[in-house]
């Protein structure tokens, strides 16, 4: 299976109409490079609060209030573009209003057959927590695509190893990760997480991110990083993990992963960190000690003229 990642340069979408033109425009270029499932980037749907006006786009608060009305014709969108492209899209993140104004950020999945799935995410960034209106997620799930399990870990998420062990227990063989961050060491963090779940558990990465400077916005001010598609890093797989990765102004990385050689490669891997992991939970080790350092007392001199 073909996987597209994108790393979506930030725009400003004078209405619906040219927000949902580019989208068909991009996915089109991600069908065309052979892509199954496409990923985009978190926050994807605060692109669309550039349409509102200055005092609104310019208050996040008001700016997540104002794109509700919205998420109708939101998933209408993707749901006729899977359809027509016979792909599945995960559409990036929705800041969703759950009731009495908070909101989950939403990341769906839309199906070439008009399914819909989602994951809400875990855990709250600093920022996140700050704006006091957003709120974690209560699920962990995972999914079938074109019968590939697959799970959803988005930004902050995927630099937490448990949840997304339980999701490859469950049979996930590829992890999602739309994120958004506004710093090199964020990108970093995130990067580094992504590759250290696909070590840890055996499992590909496909990994979307926002590029580009939106000052109108107090959300998507800034944006960085690079789009990848991740592997373990072992025998028949890349040294650095890096199967593909977005380069200058390339909007999409595209690979093809095959699943079954990837189990395959259990056996003549160098590592097996997915098997090895219950050895971290053997009683001898739940705990570390303070040990202290043991020796003979020091020689006294003798100073005596």
């Amino acid at each position: 299976m073909k996987v597209a990642v994108a790393k979506y340069p930030i725009g400003e979408p004078r209405d619906f109409e040219a927000f949902a033109a580019r989208q068909e425009a991009l996915l089109r270029e991600a069908k065309a490079g052979g892509a199954r499932l496409a990923v985009l980037p978190e926050y994807l749907a605060l692109e669309l609060a550039a349409m509102f006006a200055a005092a609104t786009r310019s208050d996040l608060h008001a700016s997540l209030a104002a794109l509700q009305p919205l998420r109708g014709a939101w998933m209408a969108l993707y749901t006729r573009l899977a359809r027509e492209m016979g792909m599945w899209i995960n559409a990036g993140s929705f800041l969703l209003d759950g009731g009495h104004g908070r909101y989950r950020n939403r990341s769906d999945v839309f199906a070439p057959d008009g399914g819909h799935l989602w994951q809400d995410k875990l855990r709250l960034t600093g920022f996140e927590k700050d704006t006091g209106v957003i709120e974690s997620g209560d699920a962990l799930k995972v999914f079938e695509v074109d019968g590939v399990r697959a799970g959803i870990a988005i930004c902050y998420d995927s630099e937490f190893p448990l949840p997304v062990r339980a999701q490859c227990e469950a049979g996930a063989r590829l992890l999602l990760v739309p994120s958004c961050t506004d710093t090199e060491a964020g990108a970093t963090r995130v990067r580094v997480g992504c590759l250290a779940r696909a070590l840890e558990n055996r499992c590909f990465v496909a990994h979307a991110v926002t590029t580009g400077a939106a000052a109108w916005s107090p959300a998507l001010d800034s944006n960085t990083g690079e789009a990848a598609l991740l592997a373990p890093m072992d025998v028949g797989l890349p040294d650095d993990g890096i199967l593909a990765q977005t380069r200058g102004d390339e909007v999409w990385a595209i690979a093809e992963l095959d699943v079954s050689a990837l189990d395959a490669s259990r056996a003549h891997a160098q590592v097996a960190n997915d098997r090895d992991w219950p050895a971290q939970y053997f009683p001898s080790v739940l705990r570390a000690r303070l040990e202290r350092a043991e020796g003979h007392a020091p020689e006294q001199r003798d100073t005596r003229a």
